[in-house]
């Protein structure tokens, strides 16, 4: 039996959660299985194609579960049909706010007036208790109609509820992968049949080799793998059905789905008051778990997890904050979430409200947080840690106090995490930090680590794992140092003198560069500033810019970001950047009054930023947003600072969140500040070397890509053009599995091309990247064809590259060359031997284009004896590059001087002359007739403005070709080429 996705996927999954083997003819379950879901087939299911949910099967849970129902049986009936009101009212209140309203329900929130004297009880629709006590089905091809009719691959129900979709897609088509099946829940079955994912807990997708899982509107770029706790192989990630089966069981087993439902479900408003559902990433899931855990054991009393930068912190401390107050046993905990920056607590809090946390405090004060403890308040409190400066000791001794604390290192270590854990002296302390921790800082372990975890961390994450599980991308590296003389002992050592802090404020960082005025001197002479903006503002219109993405400009001090910001706007319009930095007492009024924020202004430049429509595109700052400033859109960071330890991967990390479009985060170092980062963060050097790309890597890996690209079209001549060119590479990769393999090595190839356009060495591969950009798009499947996501999401600068040289209908010349004043000017001045060999092969091309015309002829000579001298000696390389500029300069010209002559005729004579130059033997003599023909046909189909719109120019088109039909010069596509250019000119 061959392998497809029904009998080695879908089956599989069947397989693996209930012990069916729908491959085996008896087809029963395995003797002594495990497995808590029961298989039914669709057709077993009592509903109809046009049914959510499995009625009897809910009716008998409901009946099962609430003795008020019980009592009474048509009560169930009232209860299904509230169930159906919001099923039904997906249509007008769309599909988030309709999930968030049945898991009310789901979760046991919702009470009906079933008790004595109308008294209100709630209702459960499942047992969170004792979970044995619920219906676990799983089935296949489970036929739905709403708008349409579809067939999702796997439904998991409980208790006749749909609560997962999953999409199986084949294992052997390379082409092929869980992003078509995530595709297919996402854009199709979510829009078509939206009533089925109202009741959703989550949706996965596999095609056997890798499993990715993500909530109801969630794009697929931030869908996550799920990995298995404490399983080194899982970590090293195996791909096949075997590791696939594994991860399954462990995220679909009934108690975590009903885990993930009850305690790790949160629903959010995002900046433009939409509402989205976030389910969480498995490193928060086990983090928020292990913290839960430890609290209830109550045995260790603290924990130190590390999470990398951007992996979500943020949301393991709602989760767990969350799940730590429904814990009943814990007998309504008081949980403390402790941040050490005025920005990481607007950040925290803003997380927490946004998701509708319930019972949020935020103190203002040192008194507000103590007045708050003292009367034992039993909430979730988000404070900063310095508000325990000077606090009481002995403040509240109950052990059911919780803090986690964010950005543990540096500030927790002294007085302040003395005092704090004086004033809470049995509360749970857990640190949790985004950056490793410096292997000569014993203090933090000593603060929060346990010696019962191996290796001092509760829980770690590290960037290896978060890159790898799509949860963060990598950084990479610009380096692009002025080249001006850096006395760097000297700088070194004026550093030395004044220790870097963690985070330093806008203060602080004056100061430093007061310690080292030399090097303020030398960072912020306006030569060097002028000549840097200039820089940045070239970089970012070519390779920030075009993707839609924004960047953040880090300086030396707070009169630095002013002069950059001067001088920024000498290129930008002034609403392109923004200032954010404070002001102190000591500054100058003018100054505090143009460049003053206060914290609501902040707030509201950081809202502008992320909206991707607004005219700001640059941050400028020395101190501010480098840390706990979360901002997706941005993508490059122009680092113009001496940044160490912790705050220089916190700061460079800000780039490094997921985001549309976005496959990197980059740092443009203009400081030379990665020379020293390993020893700096003080920590395995192939681990920063593995965050951090430098884009020199990158270079040196374009050669093999392009060899591996192009060796897909072995025996093929790249410099036929026209249909013949085109056919014999479509040849060589004839077969669906050729097509898959050259897809596969073009799109590495084309992310690394995005990746460093728009560097010199492109040059060189820029006529093979052209031809296999033309090849690719034109063996691209059709939109609807299933395994197009391996075929979609090209760059901007390829796309580009495409759009430019491809026109839709028509097989054009493959090679096309720019060849005009300043190229030749960019020659002359750089003498590259490419280069004119380059141009030599531009000016052969034209003059055969020319042949006939007495002016080329002449030039064409000029360029054989100059051939001729050069190969004999005669003239050096650099005589001969200028010699070459000068008749290139001299074609243009002669071009320019045909071009104005053609122009002065009239459409018709132009034509004449076209198909007189053109004629041959087998060219009808009558070209007088043909022109006419033209002519007419031509006039009737075109309207003003025709060339600019793809349905005047297909019209224009189609009628040429009937014109020459007529004669039997269809099949000359020179013919057409040439005549459609003088159409498109004249008419």
């Amino acid at each position: 039996m061959a392998f497809n996705e029904l009998n080695s996927v879908e089956h599989y999954i069947i397989n693996q959660l209930s012990g069916v083997n729908l491959n085996d003819a008896v087809n029963e379950p395995k003797t002594g299985y495990s497995a808590y879901w029961n298989f039914k087939t669709n057709a077993e299911l009592d509903r109809s194609v046009n049914e959510v949910l499995v009625e009897r099967e809910l009716k008998d849970a409901l009946i099962r579960l609430n003795p008020e129902i019980a009592d009474k049986e048509e009560r169930a009936d009232e209860i299904i049909y509230k169930l159906r009101a919001v099923l039904l009212a997906v249509n007008q209140i769309g599909l988030v706010k309709t999930n968030e309203e049945f898991l009310k329900w789901l979760t046991g929130e919702k009470t009906m007036p079933f008790g004595e004297n109308n008294r209100h009880v709630p209702i459960r629709l499942i047992d969170f208790e004792d979970i044995s006590n619920n219906n676990y089905t799983i089935t296949n091809q489970f036929r739905i109609h709403h708008r349409e009719t579809k067939i999702p691959d796997i439904v998991l129900l409980i208790n006749g509820i749909p609560v997962v979709v999953g999409e199986a897609k084949t294992p052997i088509r390379p082409s092929i992968s869980w992003l078509d099946g995530a595709h297919e829940i996402h854009d199709v079955y979510e829009n078509a049949v939206p009533q089925l994912f109202v009741p959703n807990i989550l949706s996965f997708a596999t095609e056997g080799k890798e499993l990715y899982y993500g909530a109801i509107r969630c794009p697929l770029e931030f869908w996550a793998p799920w990995r298995l706790e404490n399983d080194e192989d899982g970590l090293a990630k195996r791909l096949g059905l075997g590791e696939v089966g594994k991860e399954l069981s462990n995220l679909l087993h009934p108690a975590r789905l009903l885990d993930i439902l009850q305690n790790f479900t949160l629903f959010s408003s995002d900046n433009k008051k939409r509402r989205i559902k976030i389910i969480p990433r498995f490193q928060q899931y086990e983090g928020a778990n292990k913290i839960v855990e430890r609290v209830k054991e109550g045995r260790i009393k603290k924990g130190l997890i590390w999470h990398f930068q951007g992996s979500g912190k943020s949301f393991l401390m709602v989760f767990a904050a969350q799940k730590l107050r429904k814990s009943p046993e814990l007998k309504s905990p008081t949980v403390i979430v402790l941040v050490d920056r005025t920005d990481l607590d607007t950040q925290i809090s803003g997380t927490f409200n946004a998701s509708d946390v319930a019972n949020v405090e935020t103190t203002d004060s040192i008194s507000d947080l103590q007045k708050l403890l003292e009367r034992d308040t039993r909430k979730i409190i988000i404070s900063m840690i310095h508000k325990f400066r000077d606090a009481k000791s002995n403040m509240n001794t109950r052990e059911n106090i919780i803090v986690l604390v964010d950005e543990a290192h540096r500030t927790q270590e002294g007085d302040l995490g003395r005092q704090m854990r004086a004033a809470l002296p049995n509360a749970f302390l857990f640190g949790l930090t985004g950056t490793p921790v410096n292997k000569a800082d014993k203090n933090t372990f000593w603060a929060f680590g346990s010696e019962e975890d191996e290796g001092g961390y509760m829980s770690r994450y590290t960037f290896h794992e978060s890159i790898r599980d799509d949860a963060t991308l990598p950084l990479h590296f610009e380096p692009r140092l002025v080249d001006v003389h850096v006395d760097k002992e000297t700088i070194d050592k004026a550093m030395a003198e004044f220790k870097e802090q963690t985070a330093l404020t806008d203060e602080e960082a004056d100061a430093l560069n007061r310690k080292s005025a030399k090097m303020a001197a030398f960072l912020k002479s306006p030569e060097r500033v002028a000549l840097i903006v200039s820089d940045i503002a070239k970089h970012f219109k070519e390779k920030v810019e075009p993707h839609g993405f924004k960047a953040m400009i880090v300086t030396p001090d707070r009169f630095a970001c002013v002069q950059y910001k001067e001088e920024l706007d000498k290129h930008f319009p002034e609403e392109a950047s923004q200032v954010v930095i404070s002001t102190s007492a000591n500054d100058a009024f003018e100054f505090k009054q143009k460049w003053g924020i206060d914290k609501s202004r902040q707030e509201q430049i950081v809202d502008e930023f992320n909206d991707a429509q607004s005219d700001l595109k640059f941050i400028i700052v020395t101190a501010k947003l480098l840390t706990g400033f979360d901002a997706p859109i941005l993508q490059t960071m122009y680092l113009d600072k001496s940044l160490k330890d912790h705050t220089l991967l916190q700061a460079i990390c800000r780039t490094n969140r997921l985001y549309p479009g976005k496959s990197y985060g980059r740092i443009v170092d203009y400081f030379g500040v990665f020379d020293d980062a390993a020893k700096a963060l003080q920590f395995d050097e192939e681990s920063v070397k593995q965050v951090i790309t430098n884009l020199s890597e990158l270079r040196e890996k374009l050669p093999k890509a392009m060899r591996d690209t192009l060796s897909h079209f072995k025996g093929v001549d790249r410099t036929i053009p026209g249909f013949e060119g085109l056919e014999a590479a479509q040849n060589a990769i004839s077969t669906d599995e050729k097509k898959d393999a050259f897809a596969k090595d073009y799109k590495y190839l084309s992310k690394l091309w995005e990746s460093i356009s728009p560097d010199a060495i492109l040059d060189i591969y820029n006529q093979d990247y052209k031809w296999l950009s033309q090849v690719f798009e034109s063996v691209k499947p059709a939109s609807d064809n299933v395994g197009k996501l391996l075929w979609m999401s090209l760059g901007p600068q390829t796309t580009k590259l495409i759009h430019e040289n491809i026109h839709v209908g028509e097989v054009h010349q493959l090679e096309e060359f720019v060849l005009d004043a300043d190229v030749i000017e960019d020659i002359f001045s750089n003498p590259d031997p490419k280069n004119a060999k380059k141009l030599e092969k531009i000016l052969i091309k034209r003059f055969k284009k020319h042949e006939g015309d007495i002016r080329f002829k002449k030039l064409s000579e000029r360029l054989e004896e100059l051939r001729d001298r050069a190969e004999k000696g005669l003239i050096t390389s650099i005589e001969f590059v200028k010699e070459l500029c000068k008749i290139a300069k001299e074609t243009v010209q002669a071009e320019k001087d045909q071009e104005q002559a053609f122009q002065e005729k009239t459409p018709q004579a132009a034509l004449t002359e076209l198909f007189l130059e053109l004629k041959t033997d087998q060219t009808p003599a009558v070209v007088a007739r043909i022109v006419d023909d033209i002519d007419a046909i031509v006039r009737v189909v075109r309207f003003p403005g025709w060339q600019q719109t793809s349905s005047g120019e297909r019209e224009v088109q189609k009628s040429l070709r009937k014109a020459l039909l007529k004669y039997k010069l269809h099949k000359d596509q020179l013919l057409f080429d040439r005549a459609y250019a003088y159409i498109k000119e004249y008419y």
